[in-house]
């Protein structure tokens, strides 16, 4: 397998407009959010990228399918927080109607590549 360069990788730039973008969302968050729902919103979204680099130095595709699994996961994690924040009222439903639409295409996305190293 030649190895992918993640830069290159559209769900790795995806991956990262999400974080800058769920940094400025958690920003917004109560301040009794901090150590809890932003902090784990923070981790999910950094981790989708995160193991998408990972997976891209592993010598063979089905390594590589494992840390997408594992990206994949993060991204229906932070789907579900998105929605808990929704429901608490932490964004409006513009925001937060953008946002579902970018994690699932992410989604797609990643699950589109993973089944393509199968």
């Amino acid at each position: 397998m030649a190895k992918h360069n993640f830069k290159n990788l559209k769900i790795w730039q995806d991956g990262i407009s999400l974080v800058s973008e769920n940094y400025k969302l958690t920003k917004t968050f109560p301040k009794s959010e901090v150590f809890s729902l932003s902090s784990q919103m923070n981790r999910c979204a950094v981790s989708i990228p995160s193991n998408i680099t990972e997976g891209s130095s592993k010598s063979t595709n089905k390594h590589f399918s494992k840390y997408l699994e594992d990206s994949l996961g993060s991204a229906f994690e932070w789907e579900t927080q998105l929605i808990i924040a929704f429901n608490a009222e932490y964004l409006s439903k513009e925001v937060f109607q953008r946002l579902e639409e970018k994690i699932t295409k992410l989604q797609r996305m990643i699950t589109g590549f993973k089944n393509g190293l199968d």
